[in-house]
């Protein structure tokens, strides 16, 4: 399995899983699964084919990356927090929840049980060090001095940390367009993934210039709606 991982670019974990769950084809001999050369060519192949919020991420999120996304609802909100961490664990990263508890957005509970119907094994990863939820505490405004914390207490590990949080509602629009600016420059030459999540309805409510100033001070921007998905990144300013 570990030659597995290493072509899949993924964890042995993740691979273990797909083993026990028969979506990658294998026979256990007693502690090791063996996969065939044939079993793995047909695996890479069906999910090239796939298109899923999943695949779409893992081909198009960066290390290190700023990214801002736009939900339509909170199902969605849920469902990017799981395809997002998804992603992380294919990468081999270390995961964060940076978790505040607002009425409006889906609870640590609501996250952890998305999380689990998404594939992810949440409480061994939990274990094993490389899940964590944490509840943001505190006044608004410390979410930058939060992030460098955290990556400093995992860049012992050697792995990128990806860290998933929502937008906080309780700053004013510019103060947390400010807060975003810093959190690009500190994600800038590190192993950071970071991603903050709005819902549409309260991006909705911001004048027009600053939804678009939001959009460009971020690496990349995910849009996702019942509709569709939309994907953009930003490119530096070019001379002409």
């Amino acid at each position: 399995t570990e030659e597995v991982a290493e072509y899949l670019g993924v964890g042995q974990a993740t691979v273990y899983r797909w083993c026990r769950e028969g979506s990658l084809p294998a026979v256990k001999i007693g502690r090791r699964w063996r996969v065939r050369r044939s079993a793995l060519e047909e695996f890479v192949r069906k999910n090239e084919r796939s298109e899923t919020l999943v695949g779409r991420l893992r081909r198009f999120l960066e290390v290190p990356d700023n990214l801002m996304a736009v939900v339509q609802d909170r199902e969605l909100m849920r469902k990017i927090d799981a395809a997002f961490f998804r992603a992380a664990e294919a990468r081999g990263g270390t995961m964060i929840k940076y978790q505040l508890e607002e009425p409006r957005l889906p609870s640590v509970g609501e996250v952890r049980e998305k999380l689990g119907q998404a594939g992810l094994d949440v409480e061994g990863l939990e274990v094993e060090g490389r899940l964590r939820f944490v509840t943001e505490g505190g006044e608004p405004g410390n979410r930058v001095e939060e992030v460098r914390r955290l990556a400093e207490e995992e860049s012992g590990e050697g792995r990128s940390v990806w860290i998933s949080m929502n937008w906080d509602l309780r700053m004013g629009v510019k103060e947390a367009l400010a807060q975003q600016r810093a959190l690009t420059e500190l994600v800038e030459g590190s192993e950071l993934v970071v991603k903050t999540t709005v819902l549409e309805e309260d991006l909705d409510e911001w004048p027009g210039a600053d939804q678009r100033r939001a959009q460009v001070m971020h690496s990349g921007t995910i849009w996702l709606a019942r509709e569709g998905l939309a994907l953009s990144r930003v490119s530096p300013a070019l001379e002409l």
